[in-house]
């Protein structure tokens, strides 16, 4: 299951959010689910966050050598539709 991420509509409106959704919180649900409409503590109206995603960050292509080490069979191709393992 997904996480997303929600905040109050006024986050800086003391009546209008809890201390929970004026600082955002996450929450795990399935795909299929509409998203919340509501805090679930205060009940007043929140949005969903679009958030960052993490990736690694690769900085030079693998070596063959980097890839056997990962556990990836290399293979070359010789002739058409021949493949060689290295």
């Amino acid at each position: 299951m997904p996480i997303y991420e929600y905040i109050s509509e006024q986050p800086d409106d003391p009546e209008r959010s809890c201390r929970i959704c004026s600082r955002g919180f996450e929450l795990r649900r399935p795909i299929d689910r509409a998203p919340l409409e509501k805090c679930l503590t205060c009940r007043n109206p929140v949005r969903k966050v679009i958030s960052r995603i993490n990736t690694p960050k690769i900085l030079k292509p693998l070596s063959v050598s980097d890839a056997k080490k990962a556990g990836f069979t290399v293979m070359e191709r010789r002739d058409k539709g021949v493949y060689e393992k290295l």
